[in-house]
């Protein structure tokens, strides 16, 4: 059988922003699992308590449940907790993928006070993040939708002492940005991007996109994580 696969999303989403791709993958007999990240629930959640560590235990329990290592996706900033992740349980994760995203070494914003970071406006993302392919209904529920993310989630760094995490085979798919973008970005020493310069093994799959490919281009992210969880097979 292909190896399970959890799928964890970015800033200010739920598991619901996986629902076109995870049911693709279902479809298609993958055993998934999306997650909601502590702290995302709802807009009424108290986030003034919520740690980085909290995301990652989420995670954590979520391989631990899974019925053999898996295929852990994980998108935008949560490369952050999803590499602490593999620092904890290497041996039950069969290949990490990385969404438009990296190998977090240290904090996304470190320098962030705040007790939450609300959604940016959908103009403010224009002015920052790669929206092609997106629908303006995409959008407008992507803005309806949006929770504000746990301040400790871009602050605080995620904590790395298993040298057995840079033995997990990794696939870095870049929608927003090209490999080789990556590849010059990471060179330059972004924490954010700092495990792409210690992971032994990284495969990049250029899918040009959204920053949200799961929205722009569904069937195609299904089908690339299809492929990586079929090809571990338990």
């Amino acid at each position: 059988m292909a190896a399970p696969i959890i799928l964890v999303p970015g800033f200010w989403l739920g598991s619901w922003a996986w629902d076109e791709v995870a049911g693709i993958l279902r479809d298609q007999g993958h055993d998934v699992t999306a997650l909601t990240l502590p702290g995302l629930d709802s807009v009424g959640v108290d986030r003034s308590t919520i740690t980085l560590e909290h995301q990652v235990d989420a995670i954590v329990e979520a391989v631990k449940a899974a019925r053999s290592p898996v295929v852990l996706a994980v998108h935008s900033g949560a490369g952050v907790p999803g590499y602490a992740a593999s620092d904890r349980v290497p041996d039950r994760i069969a290949t990490m993928v990385y969404v438009d995203t990296a190998p977090a070494t240290g904090a996304i914003d470190p320098e962030f006070t705040g007790v939450e970071k609300p959604k940016p406006s959908n103009q403010e993302l224009a002015e920052s993040e790669n929206l092609t392919g997106l629908t303006d209904e995409q959008m407008e529920t992507f803005q309806r939708r949006a929770v504000p993310e746990p301040g400790a989630a871009l602050r605080d760094a995620p904590v790395l002492t298993n040298p057995a995490r840079l033995q997990v085979p990794s696939t870095v798919i870049c929608t927003g940005f090209s490999s080789e973008q990556y590849k010059e970005a990471a060179k330059e020493g972004y924490p954010w991007l700092g495990g792409l310069n210690e992971v032994s093994d990284i495969t990049y799959v250029d899918l040009p996109t959204s920053h949200w490919p799961m929205w722009s281009r569904p069937r195609e992210l299904a089908a690339i994580i299809g492929e990586i969880a079929t090809a571990r097979v338990s």
